[in-house]
């Protein structure tokens, strides 16, 4: 009975919460790309790694080159 009542407040208090965002603000939903949603951080891990691969070299930045002198 305790857990039913817990999940009515719950409900209730989120129904609440709703109805008082503008619905201007309610409407501002920002969707995330197809490749995160399905696979989660692989992809963008992926890409990182495959950018860091290719600028990898023995040679310091021309950014940290700048910075020293």
């Amino acid at each position: 009975m305790k857990e039913e009542l817990n999940l009515v407040k719950y409900i209730t208090e989120q129904v609440v919460t709703y109805i008082e965002t503008p619905k201007e603000e309610r409407r501002t939903v920002v969707k995330e790309p197809w490749s995160t949603k399905w696979f989660g951080m692989i992809p963008i891990g992926l890409t990182l790694w495959r950018s860091n691969i290719g600028s990898s070299t023995n040679e310091p930045s021309e950014e940290l080159v700048q910075h020293v002198d």
